[in-house]
């Protein structure tokens, strides 16, 4: 579907899918909404995934579930999805405070080893959870209001 086509459905957000079971997943996501000061993001469980709009569900019936759980992905408006760490740097390019990562990110060559680094944290992400305590940091910060 065209970009404006989905700002015209009132679909005129990128959307970031991410494993709503996951502490640390959770953490970043709520941490993502709150430097999403224009409100350029819509921070999605992938549990949650499956019940967006038809429109925008045909972009996500071209990735499978299991690659769903692996990594974060997200559709953009123009219904492109990025995955992993260049979720990551398509998501810095819209938030300010995370410009300088996504100008690390552009670097040649960079790209490739985040995906590394991006894949070993995400097989990891469970323990890595319990190591950090995340699940205590989620507690401590709540969800962003919506309504403001």
């Amino acid at each position: 579907m065209a970009p404006l086509a989905w700002h015209a459905a009132g679909m005129d957000k990128n959307i970031v899918l991410f494993d709503g079971k996951c502490p640390m997943c959770t953490f970043q996501s709520r941490l993502l909404s709150r430097l999403d000061w224009r409100g350029r993001l819509e921070m999605m469980p992938i549990a949650d995934a499956y019940t967006i709009s038809p429109a925008r569900a045909g972009a996500l019936a071209l990735v499978q579930r299991a690659d769903l759980m692996n990594a974060m992905h997200v559709i953009s408006l123009k219904g492109t999805i990025y995955r992993g760490a260049r979720a990551i740097r398509f998501i810095s390019a819209r938030l300010p405070l995370l410009w300088p990562l996504f100008v690390l990110l552009w670097i040649p060559g960079t790209i490739y080893i985040s995906e590394a680094v991006y894949g070993l944290v995400s097989r990891n992400r469970y323990l890595l959870s319990k190591l950090f305590g995340c699940k205590t940091a989620c507690a401590i910060m709540p969800e962003k209001n919506k309504s403001k």
